[in-house]
């Protein structure tokens, strides 16, 4: 028989009877630089947020609108942080597809510079309804997380990944070590430093100052993505950067460009859909949690709480939070690379590691970087309303459970325990490999 057609293998001694399986791709380089530049705009973003959680309680005491009553302050103040993420869930979609339209740096540009003005006017509040307003206009500004996300898929492929998306957390634990430190420490500079602090504005705008250095922050991180951060999106990068790192031809331009436009429903593929729906659930739990947490540090000791002041609180969360961050930074990528990513998100489903690995999840469901966008638009719009909903739910919760005794007044942990169960269940339904969306 003629076996000219067949391919032909030379066989030694030494050769294996089965072929083995290929050998693990080597881990692409991080372009540091880059990374770096992005990692140092996303850390303003927790900074701001979370600097307002050790006076906030406070705050809404000395407005007078809870009538004397302190387990009412936790309706209030739950409304107040989740009035961000309500905003935010009605505009995020749309400022992640304009990015994949017009650039992703034009976007940041706005949600910058809409952060900065309205984190001012919060400081400058003196009545429940502007903290309302100022909330809801940082919210429908402000579509950087998802377009920080997308920046960091395009940056990096499957190789990489991990240890670039574990700085996502890294980043928020680290501004939740400096956030409260800043808002527990600058708020009310007046009762602390009365000789540089004793004009009349400080005793009328008692926390402007917290919220002043926030702002300062947001207009370093503006100047200098200006200056030094390199557009990412394909279609729009500077032809060098385009031949020279993308490869992107004319032909295939165009064609991102059309992919750009791709209708939303085409994308709700069980692949993309369920990363998202475990992201939502996840962020439910971790910002109920956040909310919790320094509610239950404020409230009086006769109603289960601690009774602490805006500094402590600010200690306290500082010191979680560095922790944290100082836990990922040291072992999330080698644990990726030991356990994979779906292993890691069962284990560590309780800890901040989880967000590095479903981010992972989610980007790589993206058939293609032009619609990375629109998908993290996806899944920060799911997350934006789990987190809407989560602290006005929690705190809700605690009031009702201190108000009625409810299991002791601990019913608002049992509920949240028991959405801890279901977050393990849908991370059962996550892929058992992150697929390169080169390949």
């Amino acid at each position: 028989m003629d076996t000219s057609d067949f391919p032909r293998t030379v066989a030694s001694e030494t050769t294996p009877l089965f072929p083995t399986k290929a050998s693990k791709k080597p881990k692409t380089p991080l372009p540091k630089l880059q990374i770096g530049i992005l990692i140092t705009l996303q850390l303003a973003e927790p900074i701001a947020s979370t600097s307002i959680f050790p006076y906030i309680n406070q705050l809404i005491r000395e407005l007078g609108i809870t009538g004397g009553n302190d387990a009412a302050v936790g309706y209030y103040a739950g409304i107040i942080e989740s009035l961000f993420f309500v905003a935010q869930a009605l505009t995020v979609l749309r400022w992640s597809r304009l990015s994949d339209r017009i650039g992703r740096k034009p976007v940041l540009v706005i949600g910058l510079s809409g952060a900065c003005i309205s984190i001012l006017c919060f400081g400058l509040s003196t009545t429940f309804w502007s903290l309302v307003i100022s909330r809801c206009m940082c919210g429908f500004l402000n579509g950087n997380m998802g377009v920080m996300k997308t920046m960091m898929g395009e940056l990096t492929d499957s190789t990489n990944m991990a240890q670039a998306f574990a700085l996502f957390p890294i980043v928020w634990s680290l501004g939740g070590f400096v956030g409260p430190l800043i808002g527990g420490t600058l708020a009310r500079p007046q009762d602390h430093w009365p000789v540089l602090f004793s004009g009349s504005f400080w005793g009328k705008y008692p926390y402007f100052l917290p919220c002043a250095v926030a702002a300062c922050l947001f207009v370093l991180a503006l100047f200098m993505m200006l200056i030094f951060l390199e557009e990412t999106l394909s279609t729009k990068c500077r032809p060098r950067l385009t031949s020279a790192t993308l490869g992107v031809s004319s032909s295939e331009s165009l064609h991102q460009q059309s992919m750009a436009y791709t209708p939303l429903r085409t994308l709700l593929t069980p692949t993309i859909v369920v990363p998202i729906a475990n992201y939502a659930m996840l962020a439910f739990l971790d910002v109920s949690f956040r909310a919790l947490l320094p509610l239950f540090l404020s409230t009086p000791t006769y109603l289960g709480g601690l009774g602490f002041a805006p500094s402590s609180i600010g200690s306290w969360l500082a010191f979680f939070g560095i922790i944290d961050g100082v836990f990922q930074a040291v072992f999330f990528a080698k644990i990726v690379d030991r356990l994979g990513p779906k292993r890691l998100f069962f284990v560590m489903v309780v800890w901040d590691m989880a967000f590095g690995t479903v981010f992972m999840f989610i980007t790589a469901s993206a058939p293609t970087n032009t619609v990375l966008g629109a998908i993290n638009g996806l899944g920060q719009t799911s997350a934006s309303m789990a987190r809407a909903v989560g602290p006005a739910l929690a705190t809700s919760l605690f009031a009702i459970s201190k108000e009625r005794n409810l299991l002791a007044g601990n019913a608002v942990y049992v509920v949240l325990i028991m959405l801890a169960g279901v977050l393990r269940w849908m991370g059962s339904q996550l892929p058992d490999e992150l697929q390169d969306r080169n390949e």
